[in-house]
């Protein structure tokens, strides 16, 4: 029997033994912490003398409130720099625009200016050279028009050159056929007044009534009862 036993426990199928401490579990895990807190306190202790002998801890702080500061300081002179060079796009591009605007008036005016020439120019080859003092009518014109409007036209002066201002009354007469027998007509208003000093042109246009054919035209220069001046012309 005392040989089975003792072969049982030197067999491979012999019971396990394990060996315990005699600390509890709760002592344990308090020196645990304790020599954890103590490596921790090593580290911290280690970095912040570091931080000190390198004497980046305040400098950095300050240096990184002057680099906000300075950065603040850009922005504003960049957003100042931004509305200045805005304002002055705005005003370069106003100019151009009120620089081409008076191009194109210039150019208006040199035309105008050089059709104005052109008439004078036309106006004074009217002019007699024989120093008559007298009214004329240097051009009457006429047409009948789609709807049965007559469109006239009439071009007065007074050939001198320090001639008076004229005030008197235009007349004009239309005669014609209606419904073929003679026909004659007057502007709606009668004669017009007019008032000029060296030319000017009047126009106007005349309903012609239904059935009724147009042949001429006549224009009167009347100066109270007298007539200054006189023209015809055929349609």
């Amino acid at each position: 029997m005392r040989f089975r036993l003792l072969r049982r426990r030197l067999s491979l199928t012999s019971p396990r033994v394990a060996v315990r401490s005699a600390m509890p579990w709760m002592f344990r895990w308090v020196l645990a912490a304790v020599v954890l807190g103590f490596c921790a306190a090593i580290a911290l202790w280690a970095f912040e003398f570091g931080k000190d002998i390198a004497g980046l801890d305040g400098r950095t702080k300050e240096e990184l409130v002057q680099l906000r500061a300075e950065v603040v300081t850009v922005k504003a002179e960049r957003d100042k720099a931004q509305s200045i060079a805005n304002t002055s796009e705005t005003i370069l591009t106003a100019e151009k625009a009120a620089h081409e605007e008076v191009l194109n008036q210039n150019r208006l005016l040199m035309v105008e200016n050089a059709g104005l020439r052109s008439d004078l120019g036309f106006f004074e080859t009217l002019i007699p050279t024989d120093g008559s003092q007298g009214m004329a009518i240097r051009g009457l014109q006429a047409a009948v028009e789609e709807g049965g409007v007559l469109r006239w036209q009439v071009l007065v002066m007074q050939p001198a050159k320090k001639a008076a201002e004229f005030s008197g009354k235009l007349d004009l007469t239309f005669t014609g056929l209606q419904n073929g027998k003679p026909w004659i007509g007057k502007l709606a208003g009668g004669a017009r007044s007019i008032k000029f000093k060296q030319y000017s042109r009047f126009e106007g246009v005349f309903d012609v009534p239904p059935q009724t054919v147009v042949q001429t035209v006549s224009a009167k220069i009347l100066d109270g009862s007298a007539t200054r001046a006189e023209h015809t012309v055929k349609l």
